[in-house]
């Protein structure tokens, strides 16, 4: 199933006229991608520990990765989970993306300096 969804998503995102131009020429071979969002989703749904990376740290380089992006990415996520899963397991896969998409956003924010400084609490 996993194989499944991530290979239905990216087939979509590399269709896609929003996130093409961001992923497609950063990812010159899709098929270790591919495999490697195979491993992330594995442990991040299943704790199998087969990925070793740092996600955040990759995405953060991304030039003009925008917020747009990442709602695109979620609606098409929510797609291809809908097609490939059953109900509950869809619902799991993206509330995991959902938090996954808001750290990446913090993160890249926070890299770019358009956080505002944390309060001293009172």
């Amino acid at each position: 199933m996993i194989h499944a969804l991530v290979h239905g998503f990216y087939a979509r995102v590399r269709a896609d006229a929003v996130l093409e131009p961001i992923f497609g020429g950063l990812i010159a071979d899709w098929d270790p991608h591919l495999d490697r969002m195979v491993d992330f989703w594995s442990s991040v749904m299943l704790m199998t520990g087969r990925f070793k990376g740092q996600p955040m740290a990759v995405h953060v380089r991304i030039p003009g990765l925008e917020g747009a992006h990442f709602e695109r990415w979620l609606g098409l996520f929510r797609e291809t989970a809908a097609e490939v899963c059953p109900a509950e397991a869809a619902t799991a896969f993206v509330a995991r993306a959902e938090t996954i998409a808001q750290s990446f956003q913090l993160g890249i924010a926070h890299s770019r300096g358009e956080l505002p400084p944390l309060k001293a609490p009172a």
